[in-house]
């Protein structure tokens, strides 16, 4: 298995380049799978009913919605971790926190080093096309298979760290979200 991704030659709309043509890279996504579908394969590969799977995805569904709300982060087997957390303005007087400081909510999913492990092994193909669509140029990675790790801020110092450091676990009772 590879990952597919498409390199366009597109002109550049804003910003100091604007006008320039430039490469954009970008993930191909090939479809969506249904519930159902997942479902399926899953009772294929398991030999539980179809009917006992889709009422447990629905139960776990319902529990991964009570709890993240809750403030857990919830283990997904095989996959990893998940939690809600939000993105927030940071200020010095405590007299200046208030609701209006939060710029967004989030959905914060931590992978598990098996998947990790998974995504740093999967080869990526690119194809490029040039601006008329025309197919120009295939390559294969041979990149180091570098991750992301959501948890950590990237070397540059940007990443995905809130300012205000409100995706902290709201109890001191739950699993280190950074074991994974």
């Amino acid at each position: 298995m590879a990952i597919k991704v498409k390199a366009t030659e597109r002109q550049l709309k804003v910003g100091k380049d604007a006008g320039q043509y430039r490469y954009m890279m970008q993930a191909e996504i090939y479809n969506t799978l249904s519930a159902q579908k997942v479902i399926s394969e899953a009772a294929v590969r398991s030999g539980i009913p179809e009917g006992a799977l889709s009422a447990a995805w629905d139960a776990i569904g319902q529990v991964v919605k009570v709890w993240a709300t809750e403030g857990h982060s919830i283990a997904i087997p095989g996959l990893g971790r998940m939690r809600f957390g939000v993105r927030a303005t940071s200020v010095e007087d405590v007299n200046k926190v208030s609701n209006g400081l939060i710029t967004m909510r989030r959905v914060i999913f931590s992978p598990s080093t098996e998947i990790k492990d998974e995504l740093k092994s999967t080869s990526v193909n690119i194809t490029c096309y040039d601006r008329d669509g025309k197919i120009v140029k295939r390559v294969t990675s041979n990149d180091p298979g570098n991750v992301e790790d959501p948890e950590q801020p990237t070397p540059s110092g940007g990443g995905d760290t809130p300012s205000g450091g409100g995706n902290t676990p709201s109890s001191g009772d739950e699993d280190d979200p950074n074991e994974n």
